[in-house]
């Protein structure tokens, strides 16, 4: 829960998380990397919703693939970033850094975020101290450098990371127990990790989500974070990319 908006994970597929987020005061509702447009729909329709906006992170079927249905079914504008124009299903607004998205009265930064993708932007709602990131950041971990580089990657790491530190990041897949095995693995006489890792094992093993993180927690124990440059970044990225 933002300030004046409520958020509510909507799971899909084995891990995913589609965000559904909602202003009281509006009545407006946006959908966040809606992947699969069933469980999306079915969750709006329950609790009374229209959906009005639907706002991409980055191109990838599992975050884009239910757009033209939900559009179909609600008449929503379907947002992205300019970047990845032509890649993101029926585009409507396409957005570049610095532009501003609404919900309600409640308004979003966009930031660009390469390195999972090269066009990936989040959404970074500063008065409510929210921030949607989709596969930039995860809850102890980042996303695979599919198309950008290690040194785009760790900075936009070090980009969200200077956000305040009650900050909630709401990320789009629940990676996080296998991220503290790492972790832990990788810095093994870290205490705040092990003890996170111990924390993430009981959740889930209950479960229950571990999303969304803090910027706080992710300063603390995320082992991207922790790299002192980028080569140590890029090193431990690629033994993540290994990791069983």
């Amino acid at each position: 829960m933002g300030k004046g908006l409520e958020i509510v994970a909507v799971p899909a597929f084995s891990d995913n998380y589609l965000w559904l987020v909602h202003d009281h005061d509006s009545g407006e509702t946006a959908v966040v990397d809606p992947g699969d447009p069933a469980p999306v729909l079915e969750e709006a329709e329950r609790r009374g919703w229209t959906i009005t906006k639907i706002l991409n992170t980055h191109w990838h079927p599992d975050h884009t693939g239910g757009n033209l249905a939900i559009k179909d079914a609600s008449g929503a504008t379907i947002i992205g970033p300019e970047g990845e124009n032509g890649r993101v299903p029926g585009l409507d607004v396409a957005l570049n850094e610095g532009d501003r998205v609404s919900i309600g009265a409640h308004q979003a930064e966009v930031w660009e975020v390469p390195g999972h993708t090269l066009g990936h932007i989040a959404y970074v709602f500063r008065d409510e101290g929210v921030a949607f990131v989709g596969d930039t950041m995860f809850a102890m971990g980042c996303g695979r450098l599919f198309e950008g580089t290690a040194d785009q990657m760790h900075h936009s790491l070090g980009r969200i990371a200077g956000l305040p530190d009650a900050t909630k990041l709401y990320c789009a897949h629940e990676y996080t127990l296998s991220n503290a095995r790492f972790a832990a693995h990788a810095f093994p006489e870290n205490k705040e990790i092990a003890d996170r890792l111990r924390h993430v094992e009981l959740e889930r093993s209950n479960a229950r989500s571990t999303v969304p993180t803090t910027v706080g927690d992710e300063r603390a124990t995320n082992p991207f974070l922790l790299a002192r440059d980028v080569e140590q970044f890029a090193d431990l990225r690629a033994k993540k990319d290994n990791f069983r």
